[in-house]
């Protein structure tokens, strides 16, 4: 993901990091406003690239789920109710996106969020998924 997004505890939505301060984060929301506020210490903050998914094997990152959203969707919003549908639909689905997820510890919530947050940002342009940690890994790998 080109930039930083955070999720905010206790803030709806997601947030771009805009500047740093010397105690304070100056975001900017991911809608349709582009309201910009200040971020205390105190303020629970997690970058979505800080963010796994449990599956099987390993933890895959969030930024990964996001890029297997995207190609199931062509690029679009996700492409049912998500919000609305039954535990079974919701499940079936993301055992498309990510077929090993570990079911027991991936609640319908956390499906529901990651889906909430991957509609918000395909609807204002930021689609470029790629983990950059991957990302390197691949250059390097081209390099040598």
């Amino acid at each position: 993901m080109e930039h930083t997004i955070l999720s905010i505890s206790g803030k709806p939505g997601l947030y771009k990091l805009i500047s740093r301060g010397k105690a304070t984060l100056i975001v900017e929301r991911v809608d349709e406003t582009h309201k910009r506020l200040p971020v205390f210490a105190t303020d629970s903050v997690t970058s979505l690239n800080d963010i796994a998914i449990y599956t099987e094997t390993e933890d895959i990152p969030l930024t990964t789920v996001f890029a297997n959203v995207y190609k199931e969707e062509n690029g679009q919003p996700a492409s049912f109710n998500y919000k609305k549908c039954a535990s079974k639909e919701l499940r079936e689905y993301f055992g498309k996106v990510l077929p090993d997820f570990d079911r027991e510890r991936v609640h319908d919530s956390d499906i529901r969020k990651l889906l909430q947050w991957y509609d918000t940002l395909v609807k204002n342009g930021i689609t470029d998924f790629e983990n950059p940690v991957e990302k390197a890994k691949e250059e390097d790998e081209k390099k040598g």
